[in-house]
């Protein structure tokens, strides 16, 4: 009888534990990159660059053929990821500079007058960490709820990935280790210490970067550098200078750049490995989102530019410099193995994930008509109705792209430019002076979408303003 009574009380407390892990929210980890674009990815094509874990990734979840970033750099999409808004509704037109607003007195969160996804998902009860390069603002304090882990650095720019600058328990101080692997190890410290609450793990690697003195320096103690120094890697394109490109030209087609940035590419693959091992070694894989993204995307040689859209003059938005990787996984609820073509963008991904995690309609917004949720194509079923347009812009330039078409719109002077990609995926033969009837119709949809969207306070092409230093409209 005691045997049995024992056994019941057993039973009862066992399926207790089983209905409170299902009724558990379940935790998420976005896995963001700085400066990478979708092609220097084994799982997105490239045959030269190692990224075994992030192919594992992609093959056990759901990955995007074609997610586009809102703006060629960082700071802007970083703003829009975590609050749903274009550039033209959150005011961070570029990337913020060294010093203000990150740090000394009057320092101050750019994105803190909006609901965020870090802010709601503390009020639903996660624990919230900031794990990596923040670049939005008052960066010495944690912001915006990640009040259970704020580990970062004081600016937003890699200048070394050895002895550099990390702000850590309030102080800032160098750490000896390469930064990409430091973060990993704050990630993993976070995701034991947070296991057994739901959590929200915001990893943002300064990685694989590939810009600046931090390619030439301390080559050789880079992980995986031993991989590549003999590598010829073709997949970076050896290319006639683009002669629009204003920064980097020393390291378009240079071999040492490559080698380093494929070696940065490989080494956070590394930390995506150990972050699904510690995972796996937890027992809470299959209740944890995986989320890994590029900020902007990057060109390594595409269309004879190394780097961004602010390396040029005039700023400019090539398909390298826009497309970025995006790989969902949710063991058991997202399709393992599936590829989505729709054109999605960052500003999706606020509304996306909180309808996957439910409540959505209930969660505060700021846009006045939020960008549409991709959730349900994460769940596998079909979206019939999803209109494949998309729209980016940076200080004067305003674009919109579709499938098979694509439109720059530039003022202040500099050109405008008119693609059709079916017949010019490589963004050569400009139409604008040739504008087609398709042409006037993209050209009138993009005046009317941001006519609609902008915020006042924010539209740089009626007077509005930026919280970053303008790069170079209204001209600095």
């Amino acid at each position: 009888m005691r045997l049995r009574t024992l056994l019941g009380s057993f039973l009862f407390v066992f399926c207790g534990l089983n209905a409170m892990a299902a009724q558990r929210p379940p935790n998420v980890i976005f896995i963001l990159t700085d400066n990478q674009g979708d092609w220097t990815l084994g799982c997105y094509g490239n045959k030269d660059i190692k990224t075994p874990h992030i192919d594992a990734l992609a093959a056990s979840g759901m990955r995007f053929v074609n997610s586009f970033a809102c703006n060629p750099v960082c700071s802007p999409n970083r703003a829009t990821l975590l609050t749903g808004l274009m550039p033209s509704q959150h005011g961070v037109h570029s990337f913020l500079g060294v010093g203000f607003p990150q740090m000394g007195a009057d320092a101050y969160c750019t994105i803190a007058e909006f609901p965020t996804l870090p802010k709601i998902l503390k009020a639903r009860g996660y624990a919230c960490g900031l794990v990596g390069k923040w670049h939005l603002g008052a960066n010495l304090t944690p912001q915006e709820g990640f009040t259970e882990e704020w580990v970062t650095m004081p600016h937003g720019s890699t200048t070394t990935f050895f002895d550099a600058q990390v702000i850590e328990n309030g102080a800032v101080r160098k750490e000896p280790m390469h930064l990409t692997q430091f973060w990993t190890q704050h990630a993993l410290k976070f995701i034991e210490k947070e296991k057994d609450v739901p959590f929200f793990l915001y990893l943002t690697y300064n990685g694989p970067y590939g810009l600046g003195p931090a390619q030439l320096k301390d080559t050789e103690r880079v992980p995986h550098w031993a991989d590549y120094a003999d590598k010829e890697l073709p997949s970076f394109p050896r290319t006639k200078m683009h002669p629009w490109m204003h920064d980097n030209k020393d390291y378009l087609n240079n071999i040492t750049c490559i080698r380093r940035y494929a070696a940065e590419v490989s080494t956070i693959d590394d930390g995506v490995g150990e972050i699904m091992a510690k995972l796996k070694a937890l027992g809470i894989d299959e209740n944890t989102i995986i989320i890994f993204a590029g900020d902007n995307g990057w060109a390594g040689g595409q269309n004879g530019i190394w780097g961004m859209g602010d390396h040029t003059r005039p700023l400019s938005a090539f398909d390298a410099e826009m497309r970025v990787p995006l790989i969902w996984r949710h063991a058991g609820k997202i399709p393992a193995g599936q590829t989505s073509d729709l054109m999605v963008s960052h500003v999706n991904f606020f509304s996306t994930l909180l309808d996957y995690l439910g409540g959505g309609k209930d969660t505060p917004v700021s846009a006045k008509k939020p960008a549409p949720s991709y959730a349900a194509a994460l769940k596998g079923q079909k979206i019939s109705d999803w209109d494949n347009t998309l729209f980016y812009e940076f200080e004067n330039m305003r674009c919109i792209r579709t499938l098979d078409a694509k439109l720059t719109e530039r003022i202040a002077g500099d050109p405008s430019e008119y693609y059709h990609l079916n017949d010019d995926p490589g963004e050569e033969h400009n139409l604008w002076d040739k504008l087609d009837a398709k042409g006037d119709t993209m050209r009138k949809h993009l005046h009317e979408y941001f006519d609609a969207n902008a915020d006042p306070r924010f539209d740089l092409w009626h007077g509005g303003k930026s919280k970053a230093k303008p790069h170079v409209f209204p001209k600095p």
